[in-house]
């Protein structure tokens, strides 16, 4: 019996082809394209992916503010300086936390392709690397409000996941490097020396990332199968007000075509909060806490909501964060308890001038007492425009103050109420700069025509919107270019503590013109024309656009 060879197969003997006159050290295009470096790059994305996905998938059995990107994230935002927050309200709106997770996402991308190259240069390096991300995402899991620290689980095994994978395609690259020629041609000459062909790599990762997607998809698809918030809320009746909202009077809206509805829709109502991923609160375990400089300690439960004397109020709201001629404004139909009869309850002490409403997700507002204790009925609202309470504005119960700001006042998934005072807490917002308490300014807004429009010659319609809240509007005014300021035509008010709409008709002249507005409140103050920016307590100063009259 013949004794196997021991020498190497001759180049010829396995069809290797050798590239003609290919110079010292050239590599074909595709392999220049596909380097160790671009594929320990890509595997570190691939193994990335599977912390991020076996985190997902096994945080559907725990709080939804477990998971690694929504615990980054609202780190992310409890750190953010003032100016860089008001930067992404001002560029991109309400989409600042689609762009926030676009960030977020091109920077784990930079930092996964990072860890992989050093992986597969130094593996020691590569999994203290591996281990201290985990460490902080695991920080940042465990000090989020509400949150557990056996929560940090699913941190956890994602991370010993992700480890798993980089080892598993790294040991490919390292085989590659090993026998840097090897394709399943040669394997099959050579049965002894394993598959590391640069297609065996790609086919693997391709497994990995199969499976990451099909872990993040059946994470998201096990929590919403968990979870019975949203069908709750649909079946919810809403009981009777035992003060309901007047009648909207005629003559509300403005006679401009274009301007918003008088009432904004629920799917339209602007949302600006911290949270990244809605709280997913059942009603029945819903409990509100209310203590501090008082008399008693109580603590209310929905059912105790929906047995009181309920009030039902046409309130606009507005975000500090609006710019001049912004649309973080709405105005909606609130149904829910006053907040004075839930202080009344609990009897707050002399000395104390402010309550600190906390969600459950760890925002706080600083509200001054006499707000929630005067006549202008702030309530705990649990409805919104005749259905319960939207998942993303708060349900099952938020906060709604007339007259101001909602960084100061509009307590989303509010659970804690504590009787203090200004010189002893500070809200989420003041410790960043922004004020402590945040009357809405008066402010006049041009939505007909839009900036930069073209509109015909002859009669334009210019209408708005305008808001005082608590104080009422009583005059607005258009200017065209440095012409006289001329009264528009005010539209029905229905409250003090709801906006007010109004049109204007123009006679239009061919060529470029500039439109203005400003509004005179209940007290007779006329809107500033002094700029100012929203930090740190509302943007103030004159809104002014430019339209082409063809």
């Amino acid at each position: 019996m013949d004794k196997p060879s021991t020498q190497t197969p001759r180049a010829e003997e396995l069809r290797i082809e050798t590239p003609a006159r290919k110079r010292p050290g050239q590599h074909p295009a595709s392999k220049r394209l596909t380097g160790p470096t671009v594929l320990a790059a890509l595997a570190g994305v691939a193994a990335a992916a599977v912390v991020l996905s076996v985190a997902e998938l096994i945080g559907a059995f725990f709080t939804a503010r477990a998971t690694p990107v929504i615990a980054l994230g609202s780190t992310f935002i409890d750190f953010t300086p003032s100016w860089l927050k008001d930067f992404a309200i001002a560029t991109f709106g309400t989409n600042d936390k689609v762009a926030l997770f676009v960030g977020m996402a091109v920077t784990i991308l930079l930092l996964a392709c990072v860890l992989g190259i050093v992986a597969y240069r130094k593996w020691a390096l590569g999994v203290a690397g591996v281990l201290l991300m985990g460490a902080v995402i695991v920080a940042a899991v465990v000090t989020r409000s509400g949150v557990k620290p056996l929560d940090a689980i699913p941190t956890v095994i994602g991370t010993v996941a992700g480890l798993i994978a980089l080892r598993f395609l790294v040991t490919r690259l390292w085989r590659m490097r090993q026998w840097p020629d090897m394709d399943s041609d040669l394997s099959a000459k050579a049965p002894d020396r394993p598959v590391t062909s640069r297609r065996a790599f790609f086919a693997a990762t391709g497994v990995t990332a199969a499976a990451s997607a099909i872990a993040a998809t059946g994470g998201r698809l096990l929590s919403a199968a968990r979870s019975n918030v949203a069908q709750a809320r649909e079946s919810l009746q809403l009981p009777a007000a035992a003060k309901p909202a007047p009648a909207v009077p005629a003559g509300v809206q403005s006679m401009a075509p274009g301007v918003t509805p008088w009432v904004t829709p629920n799917n339209d109502f602007y949302r600006i909060d911290t949270a990244l991923s809605v709280p997913e609160i059942n009603a029945q375990d819903w409990e509100l806490r209310v203590h501090g400089l008082v008399d008693r300690e109580i603590r209310l439960s929905f059912q105790d909501l929906l047995d009181a004397n309920l009030i039902e109020s046409h309130v606009s709201l507005t975000c500090v964060s609006n710019p001049v001629g912004g649309n973080l404004a709405g105005n909606a139909k609130w149904l829910g308890m006053p907040i004075r009869d839930v202080l009344k309850m609990a009897g707050p002490q002399e000395g104390a001038d402010m309550v600190l409403s906390t969600s459950i997700d760890g925002f706080s507002a600083s509200t001054p007492l006499e707000a929630l204790q005067d006549d202008r009925d702030a309530m705990l609202a649990f409805g919104m425009n005749d259905e319960a309470l939207p998942l993303e504005h708060g349900y099952p119960v938020r906060m709604v103050v007339p007259g101001l700001y909602g960084f100061v006042s509009a307590t989303k998934w509010v659970v804690d109420l504590e009787v203090t005072r200004f010189a002893d807490s500070q809200a989420y917002w003041t410790q960043r700069g922004w004020s402590e308490r945040g009357p809405i300014k008066t402010m006049a807004r041009v939505e007909v025509p839009k900036s930069f429009a073209k509109v015909p010659s002859g009669r334009v319609a210019i209408g708005g919107t305008a808001w005082a809240q608590t104080r009422g509007i009583t005059k607005v005014e258009v200017q065209i270019d440095n012409g006289p300021w001329t009264e528009a035509v005010l539209s029905t008010e229905a409250s003090v503590v709801t906006w007010r709409q109004w049109s204007f008709d123009w006679e239009a002249t061919p060529g470029p013109h500039y439109i203005k507005a400003r509004a005179t409140d209940g007290t007779g103050e006329v809107q500033t024309d002094q700029r100012a920016d929203p930090v740190p307590d509302g943007a103030s100063g004159w809104q002014s656009l430019m339209v082409t009259v063809e």
